[in-house]
């Protein structure tokens, strides 16, 4: 069994279970990104194989987004990898490089995980918002009938927005500093669920949710994403970053009496659906 080297923090996480060395035989798995140093998908990845006895290891790389497609094109070409995560900031990118696309990936746009095929194609999927809603779910959240404010209309943000709607949140608003952006994907959208998506300039201040699906919050001097002023009592922060656990964002929210979600739960309730997408046993 493949052993895996992780420079971040797993020290809340379960030890991986001790293995053989990687040998002739591993297969290769890399999760792509730009920065890399904070990702948290090699750690979790890697102990899952260790466990199911599979000799597989997941590997960070990191990817400037101008290299891209020069990148995934080089990666596909290695025989013996099988699969591909793809994080920050590639994930609308990346949707190209798949010849075959799930239903949610066409309709947001934007995958976080390929996979080769038999016939050697590669097939794309998005299980950010899938595992967006399940953490909501797990810790309690309620989704179905709640008005939510997406912060962020990139790779994970265009995700979250198709899952929520289709877990039946009543509305959702869509701000991003690229109103084109926020706008197209409301329409792409209301074409599934009219009424219940539209771009705002402005944070719904009915909202019950606000999701914080921008890099903001990566780096200890980033600005906050949104403001807090006149949000309900009631309402949820949430925020997909998932290192630092708990950002500046959500100490803020907390400090005001706010509901707090933080980002691992998203990842973390990703594993079964990644478990499943790469055929693991």
């Amino acid at each position: 069994m493949a052993a895996a080297f992780h420079s971040g923090d797993t020290s809340d996480l379960p030890a991986i279970p001790a293995g053989t060395a990687i040998s002739g035989r591993t297969r290769l798995f890399a999760v792509l990104g730009d920065p890399v140093a904070q990702v948290m998908a090699p750690a979790m990845m890697n102990r899952l194989f260790a466990e199911s006895r599979v000799d597989a290891v997941m590997i960070p790389v990191e990817v400037f987004s101008s290299d891209l497609a020069v990148v995934v094109g080089g990666l596909k070409r290695i025989a013996n990898l099988d699969g591909i995560l793809v994080t920050v900031p590639h994930k609308l990118a990346a949707c190209s490089q798949a010849d075959r696309l799930s239903h949610a990936a066409r309709l947001a746009g934007s995958v976080n995980a390929l996979r080769r095929e038999a016939d050697g194609m590669w097939s794309g999927d998005n299980f950010d918002g899938e595992g967006f809603v399940r953490g909501l779910l797990r810790a309690g959240r309620a989704v179905a009938g709640k008005r939510f404010a997406l912060v962020g209309a990139g790779g994970a943000g265009v995700s979250i927005a198709v899952a929520v709607l289709q877990a039946g949140a009543s509305a959702l608003s869509i701000v991003d500093t690229d109103p084109p952006r926020a706008v197209a994907l409301a329409g792409r959208l209301a074409a599934h669920w009219p009424g219940r998506a539209q771009a705002a300039e402005i944070l719904d201040p009915a909202s019950d949710v606000v999701v914080n699906a921008t890099p903001l919050g990566l780096r200890a001097d980033d600005p906050l994403p949104f403001g807090l002023d006149g949000l309900p009592q009631h309402a949820v922060i949430a925020d997909i970053i998932m290192k630092p656990a708990e950002t500046r964002l959500l100490r803020e929210a907390a400090a005001r009496g706010l509901g707090t979600h933080p980002g691992l739960p998203m990842l973390s309730e990703q594993i079964p659906l990644y478990r499943e997408f790469f055929r693991i046993p």
